[in-house]
């Protein structure tokens, strides 16, 4: 448990190293993600990290904010209710969600990675749980370096948001009301490192391969797989790509071919 836990801070801290050099501008700057400003996605970092933390430490107080979730949801969405829940914003933000990331990893590091937590729809383990912020930090930190014209240094801690996106392989297609079209492609992918990393039996049809970290931003939906370096063959491996979703909630649509991109104009 100590090193998942390890592996989001370590995730949140390359983003709050990029912040450190945000301009007091550029919080209200639009980022390519549904036009979210950096604070907005900043903000719906803290908030949900501090609602897996009130999960763990109070169920009653955690069930209360996800009827208000439920409220929300045919009300406008999310976004009111983030916005009023968490009230800094600017660098005041910035230094909540610092401090709250940083509180989170000594209670977290201490648990049975097994142990059950209440989310938004099944529970979930505490190992999953906190792999799960590890994979919004990483996802949402994507439209943050885009806008500010930053190449992300990625790490081999990458590989748990791959587990997360392999193990959802089901889900992409279970979320649009379809059943998978056959078992998951075989999976060969090259680490940040230059690590091999294969998953899934050859089929002599469908394979996906290319880096590690071009796969994780499909499933993320940060990137389309067309502006990626992955090679998709075979008819399943193309429909996963065309669909991958890693994260909960209602079906999403991966952006668009050429609409995310690092931002050379900053």
């Amino acid at each position: 448990m100590q090193q998942v836990v390890a592996d989001f801070i370590d995730e949140c801290e390359t983003l709050e190293q990029l912040l450190l050099s945000a301009k007091p501008d550029d919080w209200t700057r639009q980022t390519q993600f549904l036009s979210w400003t950096l604070e907005s996605v900043l903000l719906h970092l803290h908030f949900w990290n501090s609602a897996v933390d009130t999960a763990l430490l109070q169920p009653e107080e955690f069930a209360k904010l996800i009827a208000q979730v439920g409220e929300a949801l045919p009300n406008g969405g999310l976004r009111a209710l983030e916005d009023s829940a968490i009230k800094p914003r600017g660098e005041e933000l910035f230094e909540e969600w610092r401090s709250g990331f940083r509180q989170m990893q000594s209670r977290w590091s201490a648990l049975d990675p097994k142990q059950r937590v209440a989310w938004a729809g099944p529970s979930m383990s505490v190992r999953s749980a906190i792999t799960a912020r590890q994979m919004e930090t990483w996802a949402h930190g994507q439209e943050i370096f885009d806008l500010l014209g930053q190449q992300r240094q990625e790490a081999d801690r990458l590989k748990n948001i791959v587990m997360l996106c392999v193990n959802t392989y089901d889900w992409s297609f279970k979320v649009r009301g379809r059943e998978a079209p056959g078992p998951m492609p075989q999976l060969k992918l090259q680490s940040p490192s230059g690590l091999l990393w294969e998953f899934g039996q050859p089929d002599g049809i469908n394979s996906i391969s290319g880096s590690a970290v071009g796969f994780a931003q499909v499933n993320a939906q940060t990137r389309n797989a067309a502006d990626t370096d992955l090679v998709v063959s075979g008819p399943i491996a193309t429909d996963w790509m065309a669909n991958a979703q890693c994260f909960a909630g209602p079906p999403e649509q991966p952006p668009v071919a050429g609409s995310r991109h690092r931002n050379v104009y900053v």
